[in-house]
Formats: C-alpha cells, structure tokens, sequence
C-alpha cells in the first residue's frame, strides 16, 4: 500500500502539471476543476507516448522528462493549493475512498488478460516501443492499447508494481466529488476489482462515465467531446457507441461546425496508424481495408483466431463445427442459456436493453434517445463479432447511470458505497467463501489471498520458468509448462501459437536480423525449419506430462 501511496504521490501532480500546461498551450479545458486538469493530462500524455512509441521505446528516457516537466508545471502554477483546497473541503471522503482503493489495488492481479496480454504489452513498450508486425510474433499483442501505452511510460519508475488503476480510481473519485454526481460514487466498489491490474476495462468504464455526466449536465465543449469519445474508442474499440453519441449530440443537439471534429479525427487516424503498425489491418482484430503491407499476420491464423473468438462466445462450451450447425433460433438460445454465471450475465443484458428502449420512449428526450441508439448499435456489433460478456459489461453502468441519474443524492450514494465496498473488499479478502456459491465463476480461482507484505508493497506473481528456441533467424523464449509468457524475456511466443504455427506451416521471422524494433512478417517455413519446430512442440508436449 505504501508504495501505490507514493505511486499516487508522484503521478497525480505529474498529470495536474501536464493538465495545466495543456489548457494553457489549446487555450481550452475539458472541463473544469482538478478533475478536468487530472483528465486533460492523462488525456495529453498518453497521445503524445503513442506518438513517441512509434521512434523509441517508453523506457526512463521518456518517463523522467515527463515526470519533471509535469512537476515543474505543478510548482510553478501551485496547484498544490488546489489540491490542498479540495482536501480540506472533503477530508473525510477523500480520504476514506483514496484509502479503500490502495488497499484493494495491493492484491494480486487475477484477471487472465493481465498475464497473457496487458504484462508482455508493457514490456515490449518499455523495451522496445511499437513493434511493426507485433502480432505475427504473438496474435494478441497486435491490439497493444493506449491504456498500455500509458502504463508502459510510468512503470520504469514512477509505478514499477503497475497499478496505474489505482490513480485513476482515486481521479475518479476527486471528480465524483467535485462534480457531485454522486451516483457514480456507488459504482466505485465494483470497479475496484480493476484495480489490481492495468486493464483497459476500468478506464473505458470511467472515461464513459464521465463523459456521459458532462452531455447530459449539457457541457457544450463538442470539440472535447468528441476528441475525448475516440480517445476512449482508441483504449478499447468495443466502446464504439460513444463517438456514435458524440457524434449525434454535436451535430443535433449543439450545432456543431465540421472544424470542431478536427481533434477527434486526428485522435481517430493516430488510432488507426497504431493499429496497422503493428497488426497490418486499421481495426484489430478485424482484417478488413487491405492495404497489403507485408506485416500483416496469416489468413490461416486468423480464421482460427475467429474461431476462437466464437467459441468464447459461448464460453467454449460447444466446438466450431456445433456452432455452425446452429440454426438462428440456437443462436440465441444457446448463448442465452450458457450453464453458469455467464448465462444470468447475457440474460440481464438482454432484459437491460429492452428496459433501457422502454425508458426511452416514456422518457422522448433527444439526448437519452441518442444514448439508446448508440447503445444498440454498439450491442448489434458485439453480438456479431462476439459476444463475451467484458465486451458489453460497459452497458449496465450506462443504463443504470441513465436511468438514475437524477434519484441519488450524496446520503444514498454514501450509505451504498459503503455498504458495497464493505462485500467488496471481503470479497477480494476471502475469495474461496464466494467460490462456493458461484463455482462457475472461475476467475474466482485465481484469486490470491490477502497477504501482510501488502502494507508496505501490492502482490505480484513471479514464474521465471521458460525455454530458449531458434526456428530460422528468429530466437525466442516460450514460458514451461504455463500458457502465458507474464514475466518471460521478449520475444516470448506463447506455447498455443507455436502449435497454430506449426498447423499452418508458417513462423514468425525478424524482418531485420540485427533490429528487432524493425518487427517481425510471418514466413512460409523450410523443411529445415518445420524439423526444428517439430522438436520444439514434442519438447512442449514432454513439459504438460510431468
């Protein structure tokens, strides 16, 4: 806990620093108070690395400059009164939630992404910057978000155990405060089970949030609103629905002129440079607008990867070939009535949006119907591509904010906050009590117990276990007898890819032997080097039976 309190310490002032320097650079906020200088910096640094990733790597080069910068600003303009003002003004809140998040952010992390895709993203950030044909190496590292771009500049230094979640939570929390929108103080204890990693859930969930209070309190800072909508579609594209309603809401409701979308747009295209940059295509993981790049990963992996993707959709509970043997009617009703938890999750989506249409035609307000909308398309999209429930989990916050938006007043929303954050942090303290009522809900597996060293620093796993293999001119590291390569030197391969390899006949080569930062193409393997992956799949296989 000690050590994200002097994470916090550093990176607050950092980003108010960076905020401040930004509205003065623009000549506009994004919104008013610290919150809207906290968000402006995020919002400023995290395109400016997105920039730099593509040259350098986002090492202590980068992140000392702009921590001294950041500071520099913040003493020279003393924010620090600002600070001190709102701490005085709400010393017992602010402390109270600024103290539940540290201490739920020092467990260990458990969701599954964080080690097979958010830990190696940040380590090729940090070592090498954005890696051309990333995603030939390892499939899922070619979506690498801006969430992680973000992470990857402070966790040389500034937050080494990345739980850059945790600051963002307590930024949220000085905005809830500051704006008195007090409803959004009762989602704070269940976005805490983000904290203990940096997922990009937690901020697309936040940013939305936010967002959402600022059109509907009628904020008519469309160039903000839109730029800020595709800066959180660029963390996280199933957050499609929000440039939708930004969208909608400045050209319908305030009129905007085409020059304000200028922002966004650029935000939009540095989005879709990234994208291509490292996966070949303008939208992960979709390949589509084909612009033949020699990078771009193989036809043949992925349709596996899309495949998968629809198995998932069903929590892998039917094979390919079963779903596609499915008529329309299956469709749906094997998806709603998946066993496990997952199937009350997909119903209450459903029976949230039908509510959610409902409340909207009784309600026959514009912006409220915009949100409608947007959320339907959104919800349509996610159905077709795949429809697991972290991709809509967004949905239910927005609805319930909606909806509620004007019920809640700061005794309620206190009273619930701590009510909820109470079950949540027993709940993170005793996983196993839970696993009993729910053991269909298998994260809960994963979920390490409380331990005394978290006081002074958060809990992380290590597993250093791994293997060195060379196919052609490409020397890599595959992680023993464990899926995910969390903490395995780069470049690390994933033991399943090496066997989709294998399937396809095709392997990851550098494009340049002696610059690994000039990425990677995947090559039609020799009979030389389908005998050395042979061996190495039969080495793997030995590994699993020990």
């Amino acid at each position: 806990m000690l050590f994200i309190l002097l994470t916090t310490i550093i990176i607050i002032p950092t980003l108010l620093g960076w905020g401040k320097f930004l509205e003065g650079t623009f000549k506009a906020k994004i919104f008013e108070g610290i919150s809207g200088q906290l968000t402006f910096g995020i919002f400023g640094i995290c395109v400016i690395w997105t920039v730099l990733a593509f040259f350098i790597p986002l090492n202590l080069n980068v992140e000392i400059p702009t921590i001294l910068f950041g500071l520099f600003c913040f003493f020279k303009e003393k924010l620090y009164l600002k600070i001190y003002k709102f701490t005085k003004e709400n010393y017992v809140l602010s402390a109270i939630t600024s103290a539940i998040i540290i201490f739920c952010s020092s467990f260990y992390p458990y969701i599954l992404d964080h080690f097979g895709y958010y830990l190696p993203s940040i380590e090729w950030l940090k070592q090498y910057g954005l890696v051309k044909g990333i995603s030939n190496l390892d499939l899922v590292l070619g979506q690498m978000s801006l969430w992680h771009i973000f992470q990857a500049g402070f966790s040389s230094f500034a937050d080494p155990f990345l739980r850059i979640n945790a600051v963002l939570l307590i930024i949220y929390s000085i905005y809830i405060i500051e704006k008195k929108s007090w409803l959004q103080l009762c989602f704070l204890p269940i976005l805490l089970l983000f904290s203990q990693s940096p997922s990009p859930d937690l901020p697309v969930i936040i940013f939305s949030l936010i967002l959402l209070n600022e059109i509907l309190s009628g904020d008519k800072n469309t160039r903000f609103i839109f730029a800020f909508s595709l800066f959180i579609f660029a963390i996280k594209p199933t957050m499609i629905w929000l440039p939708i309603l930004s969208l909608l809401y400045s050209v319908f409701i305030i009129k905007s002129t085409l020059k304000t979308l200028i922002p966004g747009i650029f935000i939009l295209l540095l989005f879709f440079m990234k994208n291509i940059w490292t996966f070949g295509y303008p939208i992960f993981p979709v390949p589509v607008i084909d612009f033949g790049f020699i990078w771009k990963p193989d036809a043949e992996l992925l349709k596996s990867s899309s495949e998968y993707a629809l198995q998932k959709t069903y929590d892998n509970q039917h094979t390919y070939a079963e779903i596609q043997k499915f008529s329309a009617l299956d469709y749906i009703k094997n998806w709603l009535f998946l066993d496990g938890i997952k199937s009350v999750i997909n119903i209450a989506f459903v029976l949230s949006l039908v509510i959610f249409t409902v409340f909207t035609f009784i309600k026959k307000n514009k912006i409220i119907t915009f949100i409608c909308i947007s959320l339907i398309i959104k919800s349509v999209l996610v159905l077709l591509f795949s429809a697991q429930y972290r991709f809509f989990i967004d949905v239910f916050f927005v609805i319930i904010f909606v909806i509620f938006y004007t019920y809640f007043n700061q005794k309620k929303s206190i009273l619930i906050f701590s009510f909820l954050s109470i079950l949540v942090i027993g709940f993170m303290t005793f996983p196993t009590v839970l696993a009993k009522f729910i053991p269909s809900y298998r994260m809960l597996s994963f979920m390490g117990k409380f331990e005394e060293k978290q006081w002074y620093k958060p809990s992380i796993y290590e597993y250093k276990k791994f293997h060195s293999f060379e196919v052609g001119n490409l020397n890599f590291n595959v992680s023993e007898k464990y899926p995910f390569n969390f903490d395995t030197p780069v470049p690390a391969i994933s033991a399943s890819f090496v066997f989709d390899y294998q399937k396809a006949g095709i392997f990851p080569q550098l494009i340049d032997t002696n610059n690994m930062r000039k990425g990677f193409v995947s090559k039609k393997m020799t009979l030389q080097e389908q005998k050395q992956v042979k061996k190495i799949t039969e080495e793997i296989k030995k590994q699993y039976k020990f």
